[in-house]
């Protein structure tokens, strides 16, 4: 490896945090809050915004797909990905055809799956070389990052009454600066395309298991995920209030990967997904039981201060499963979160008359949740001897 300077390890934390802020708080979660300005500036209903929200799933789960296929090597895929998040950012501003729409959010999933798993594959092996393991809480930290910047624009142009294709305007050029800043770093060591483990673990039983807990992550966590500034927005009014949900969840995902990576770091990264999930769980449930405003910002809270730590656990976890075959395993892992995501907002759409639609997301995604924390605490003892 040759990362160079007197502390690679900060380099590698840099390049990951701000390409995922990029990737995961522009390409992947902006639309959220903007979505109040659209519907404000253009009349977009939930259910079209529910549409643009699924062809971003289903960009991400494409992106996912391909990359457990092609096999490129983690700076290729983070560098197409941030290219791509830049260019599909600016077309949301240049047109206001729900077709082109659509397009420019599934093209901004497949980015944002790409960046996600190149940047992972890319800058965990190299921390762990390094003995810096501590430190990966700062690089997921560039999710939360992302989402709270971008959720305080989009609040601060809600006060000011901005239109939203300033914003998808002011978002493009973030994400254009931080392609720029992180491109030459990319490409400062070179590596092979993704292989299988020594013993072919991507594929072994265990490494289903964490493909399987995997995506019932993006089942449990999408719906207060997609819809929670648009509630705040039906219940509260004014945006100088409902603005601060997204935030909010930004600043909790920013801050939990954090302090989960300097004070858990003993634990084994599946004790801490595990239980996090639970707790996850907790949170999903809150709003199905109370929709009141404390009640979406405690939701804000654990849901943004969980799914990160999860994350970032379970991308530990598989690299400690699959070894060198950790970057398909990481892409299966993602495929699945990608489907799970996809199916959650299903949820609401099969509610039984007469009952909540987001209740009933909530709840049964809560089940799932847990359930699925039971079966990584309790894995099989080849798991439990590592």
């Amino acid at each position: 490896m040759n990362d160079g300077g007197r502390y690679p390890h900060v380099r590698l934390v840099a390049v990951g945090l701000l390409g995922l802020a990029a990737a995961m708080g522009i390409g992947r979660f902006a639309f959220t809050p903007l979505l109040p300005l659209m519907q404000d500036a253009f009349g977009l209903t939930i259910r079209q915004g529910g549409v643009l929200a699924s062809a971003n799933y289903l960009g991400y789960l494409a992106g996912a797909w391909v990359c457990t296929r092609i096999g490129s090597s983690p700076r290729v895929l983070a560098r197409t990905g941030l290219a791509i998040v830049a260019v599909s950012t600016l077309g949301m501003a240049a047109t206001r055809a729900m077709p082109a729409w659509l397009f420019l959010r599934f093209a901004a999933g497949v980015a944002s799956a790409f960046v996600l798993i190149g940047v992972s594959s890319w800058v965990l092996p190299r921390l762990a070389a390094l003995g810096r393991q501590r430190v990966t809480g700062w690089v997921f930290a560039g999710v939360g990052v992302g989402i709270g910047a971008v959720g305080l624009v989009c609040r601060a142009l809600g006060i000011l009454g901005v239109h939203p294709d300033v914003a998808w305007l002011v978002l493009a050029a973030v994400a254009v600066m931080v392609a720029a800043a992180v491109w030459p770093a990319l490409g400062t060591a070179t590596e092979g395309r993704a292989g299988r483990g020594p013993h072919g673990e991507a594929a072994s039983p265990d490494g289903w298991r964490l493909v399987i807990c995997y995506g019932a992550l993006g089942f449990g966590y999408i719906v207060p995920a997609t819809f929670l500034p648009a509630i705040a927005r039906h219940m509260i009014p004014d945006p100088a209030q409902y603005g601060w949900v997204w935030p909010v969840f930004g600043a909790a995902a920013a801050v939990s990967t954090v302090v989960a990576s300097t004070v858990l770091w003993r634990h084994p990264p599946r004790r801490v997904w595990a239980w996090s999930q639970a707790i996850l769980a907790v949170g999903v449930l809150g709003p199905a039981l109370s929709a009141g405003a404390p009640m979406l910002l405690f939701s804000a809270l654990v849901v943004g201060g969980t799914f990160m730590v999860i994350t970032m656990a379970g991308l530990q976890e598989a690299s400690r499963v699959a070894g060198q075959g950790a970057q398909r395993l990481i892409a299966r892992m993602t495929t699945a979160f990608a489907l799970g995501q996809l199916a959650g907002p299903l949820l609401t759409a099969l509610a039984p008359r007469g009952t909540s639609a987001f209740g009933f997301a909530g709840v049964t995604a809560s089940i799932v949740l847990l359930a699925t924390a039971v079966a990584l605490a309790f894995p099989h003892s080849g798991a439990r001897r590592t």
